[in-house]
């Protein structure tokens, strides 16, 4: 695949990997091997976090096991404390990179580091997340954090933590669906930074928090939250050509559009547009589906570029409720089941990863000695 070059490193291949696979030209991914799409037809978060931490699909007693390690949602009591003190003045992705590495603390596995104890690890992670981000949300809020329900799915126990009620079986799916499609993407750059780190000998915790706070940045996980702060300000379909154009001829960055390796459509990008259409038909105004799909229109008949997973999960999680600013740190807690395995992938034959640059400075100098 030639490179991009607005993309450092673009088509250089740092490691061979069994994770995901993406084919830029037909617009696929696959995890382990599974088109994305049948897994967000028939699949769950669970399921497909299994499968990325272990490489196959579990069956019944693998996925009970799985996730009864999936129900450890509980946040230790300094963990919860750090997030009840701080919530108030916190912005989010420092929360939850924070909330994750003070994980560690108490962590049982914390010194061991064979595989079972790395999933393990992982498992933990995955459930805590979202309890952290519900907690943070409602305690800026002023108002008391809900617990965990173990008799809850993923989907539906984050939900019920954000807003106090249980969602509906529309809205669960909804996000259980948005979940899976943020898990993993190959070697994107909160990934490589795990890898990087797991490569120096790092634990998994530290591996996580590097690659959260990759993640964090408006040129990748902040991309979504950047585009539904464009869709608030177009504020109707019927604006939103104009005011495309408009940022076009200031040369001003149009997020949720165009792939550092799609050519194509995004594939996720297609499943959620689906989502956010059937959630405009019933939920009023503002038509968030409508703005971006005006937008989608505009941009590609003046560009030439399809959207990416960002345009529509924009309008999927406002139509579930959730704040603009939550948008990153649930990709965050999301994309730590790609990370994880690709940090237990890098450790089973581990190399450190050290790369080159090319020197542009100065060549080589005297120091200049002073007279006496």
């Amino acid at each position: 695949m030639p490179a991009k070059k607005s993309v450092q490193l673009s088509g250089v291949v740092v490691a061979q990997s069994a994770v995901s696979s993406i084919d830029p030209e037909e617009g696929v991914l696959m995890y382990r091997g599974y088109d994305i799409a049948d897994l967000a037809e028939h699949g769950t978060y669970e399921e497909v976090a299994f499968l990325l931490l272990n490489g196959e699909l579990p069956d019944q007693e693998q996925l009970a096991g799985f996730r009864d390690e999936l129900l450890r949602r509980e946040l230790p009591p300094h963990v919860a404390a750090l997030i009840d003190e701080s919530a108030s003045r916190a912005l989010p992705m420092d929360m939850l990179r924070t909330a994750i590495s003070a994980l560690a603390f108490g962590d049982p596995d914390r010194e061991a580091n064979d595989r079972d104890s790395g999933i393990r690890k992982a498992a933990h992670l995955i459930a805590q997340a979202p309890t952290i981000i519900a907690r943070y949300e409602r305690r800026r809020k002023g108002l008391a954090p809900v617990d965990p329900d173990p008799g809850s799915s993923y989907a539906e126990n984050f939900l019920a933590m954000l807003h106090g009620e249980q969602p509906d079986e529309q809205a669960a799916r909804a996000f259980d669906i948005a979940m899976i499609l943020h898990a993993e993407h190959e070697m994107n750059a909160s990934t490589f930074t795990a890898r990087v780190i797991a490569g120096t000998g790092a634990d998994l915790h530290a591996a996580i928090v590097g690659g959260i706070a990759a993640l964090s940045g408006p040129l990748h996980g902040g991309a979504n939250e950047a585009a539904m702060k464009l869709f608030e300000r177009f504020g109707s379909a019927d604006r939103t050509p104009a005011e495309v154009h408009a940022m076009f001829e200031r040369k001003e960055k149009l997020f949720g559009f165009g792939h550092p390796l799609y050519r194509a459509y995004d594939p996720r990008a297609l499943i959620l547009k689906d989502i956010s259409r059937a959630f405009s038909e019933e939920r009023g105004d503002p038509n968030w589906y409508a703005i971006t799909e005006a937008a989608e229109k505009t941009v590609f008949e003046e560009k030439g570029l399809y959207p990416n997973v960002d345009l529509y999960s924009a309008s999927v999680y406002t139509y579930l409720g959730v704040p603009t600013d939550l948008f990153t740190p649930l990709f965050a807690a999301s994309r730590i089941a790609g990370q994880a395995a690709h940090v237990l992938e890098q450790q089973s034959d581990n190399k450190i990863i050290r790369p080159s640059s090319e020197y542009v400075g100065p060549p080589r100098r005297s120091f200049p000695i002073p007279a006496r």
